[in-house]
Order: structure tokens, then C-alpha cells, then sequence
């Protein structure tokens, strides 16, 4: 094996670790975001639990956080929960620090 199959070998498995650690942050991210939601949606147990699923699997629908922003912008407006686009975008960014941060610790 050559120095540059090895470089690029190194750079591969690199980009594999980061890609999973994305998936699993920005999942985890989508939990605590759920968590978060239903108790401002005034869910709590086993409901919050699987508004929280709800949120997770909104993610699969597009590439992007469009699709959990859109889902979590009409469950609060049906509701009638006050909560500014921009708010909603920061507690997005900052669970997903969070995230990062836990699932960099495990």
C-alpha cells in the first residue's frame, strides 16, 4: 500500500466517523428538541415520549432541519404556543450543541 492509498484510506474512515457522528448528534438532537416541544405542547410521559419519536422521525422526510422546523412550527401554532421563528431556530442550535457534547462524552 502506497503513502497515498493510506492518505486516502485515513481520509475515508475520517469522513465515515464524522458523517455518523452528524447522524447521531443531529438524532439526539431531535429527541431533546421533541422533549422540549411537548412540554411546551403541555405533553408530559409517555406522550412527551412519543411526541419526542414524532420529532425523530420527522427528520427522514427531507435532507435538512426543514422538515422537524415545519413540524414543530404547526404542532405550536395548532396549539396556539407563542414562539417566534427565531427562538425556535435558536433552540434548535443550541440542543444541537448539546448534542454534540453528549455523544462526544459517551
Amino acid at each position: 500500500m502506497t503513502t497515498f492509498d493510506k492518505r486516502e484510506e485515513g481520509f475515508e474512515k475520517k469522513f465515515a466517523h464524522d458523517e455518523e457522528l452528524k447522524f447521531k448528534s443531529e438524532a439526539r438532537r431531535n429527541k431533546l428538541l421533541g422533549l422540549w416541544a411537548a412540554e411546551k405542547l403541555g405533553l408530559t410521559g409517555s406522550d412527551a415520549e412519543a411526541y419526542a419519536k414524532e420529532v425523530v422521525m420527522a427528520d427522514f422526510d427531507t435532507p435538512g432541519d426543514e422538515d422537524v422546523f415545519k413540524k414543530l412550527r404547526t404542532d405550536f401554532d395548532a396549539k396556539k404556543v407563542a414562539l417566534s421563528d427565531a427562538d425556535l431556530r435558536k433552540q434548535m442550535d443550541g440542543l444541537l450543541v448539546k448534542a454534540v457534547a453528549e455523544i462526544k462524552a459517551k
